[in-house]
């Protein structure tokens, strides 16, 4: 949880930083997207094997555990937007990074905490055997809690895939002179 946090909070320090200074660059617009999605690879995929392999650990309400087609949406989203990306540089246009892809962003980031401490609070229940009260409050309230993060997220993803959409329709066709 530490590790991801310090990830976190430096993709968003580091681009408000750029931003407060001044010092924005095409290389970091380009860039730091990529880093946003390494992150996402590096724990949505554990996630999805996880609770797929232990289907135990998963038990968030209403969607079990991380399915796959919750990483072919978000990881479907990221390849369509690296790939209009992509398309508006060979055309000499940067496509930086959206208000809508922000949010994405930062609602991912708020399921991903979620989900680890779900996962950590899940293993320990389910090694050491918890039941009661207490154990169930925190099921109910955190499991809750990680699936309507997982919904916004889900919402946000798709919400700024049409954002990023409609932009990269409205670029011009052919390459700048």
């Amino acid at each position: 949880m530490g590790v991801f946090l310090i990830a976190a909070l430096s993709d968003l320090a580091d681009g408000a930083l750029a931003r407060q200074r001044g010092e924005v660059t095409d290389f970091g617009k380009l860039v730091d997207p990529i880093a946003d999605k390494l992150l996402l690879v590096a724990t949505l995929v554990p996630f999805y094997l996880l609770t797929s392999d232990h289907p135990e650990l998963g038990n968030i309400p209403l969607f079990g555990g991380i399915g796959l087609w919750i990483l072919i949406v978000i990881f479907g989203r990221e390849i369509a937007v690296t790939w209009m990306r992509t398309g508006a540089a060979r055309r000499g246009v940067v496509m930086p990074a959206q208000r809508s892809g922000k949010y994405k962003a930062f609602s991912q980031n708020v399921f991903i905490g979620s989900m680890i401490l779900w996962l950590a609070f899940r293993t320990e229940a389910v090694s050491s055997g918890w039941s009661g009260p207490l154990n169930t409050f925190w099921e109910v309230i955190h499991g809750w809690f990680t699936m309507v993060s997982l919904i916004v997220a889900l919402g946000l993803t798709v919400y700024s895939f049409v954002i990023y959409l409609a932009v990269f329709r409205r670029l011009p066709h052919e390459p700048a002179s």
